[in-house]
């Protein structure tokens, strides 16, 4: 599978994805903690959105994931997962989950302006419906919903 990783549209990353779960409504991916991640967790979501017909939302939903598979790269060792849901009995909602085996939830900082980050879940918070965090078997989950169209 080539798609665009970093702005290589021919780098191979079937290395980098894992496609865990594929059911009606709802999709998981399984990513392992390496750079090259970002952009494929972007390219594969984008991709998925538009076979949903959610082109639309892509660009933001896109965005919030880099960001959100940003943070675990930077305090977490191990796979990060990516699953879109379409809830049912919740039209026109899409929940987005990253995970990752760090048990320590995040936390949303006030960042200077000279700051390189701590902007990503200001960015989470102030573009969504709602957000949060969840434990797992092993580790955490960061969520976001977005309204979408029905």
């Amino acid at each position: 599978m080539k798609c665009d990783v970093g702005g290589s549209a021919d780098r191979e990353v079937t290395e980098v994805i894992h496609v865990i779960d594929i059911e009606d409504g709802h999709v998981t991916w399984t990513f392992p903690a390496d750079p090259g991640a970002v952009g494929a967790a972007r390219s594969t979501v984008r991709a998925q959105l538009h076979g949903w017909g959610l082109d639309g939302v892509s660009d933001l939903v896109t965005l919030l994931v880099s960001e959100l598979v940003t943070n675990a790269l930077r305090h977490a060792t191990g796979p990060i997962d990516v699953r879109l849901v379409r809830p049912s009995g919740l039209d026109g909602i899409l929940r987005v989950e990253v995970s990752d085996p760090l048990p320590e939830f995040p936390h949303e900082r006030v960042a200077r302006p000279g700051d390189e980050g701590g902007r990503g879940l200001q960015l989470v918070a102030r573009t969504t419906r709602r957000w949060g965090t969840r434990p797992g078997d092993v580790g955490k989950t960061v969520w976001f919903e977005l309204a979408v169209p029905k």
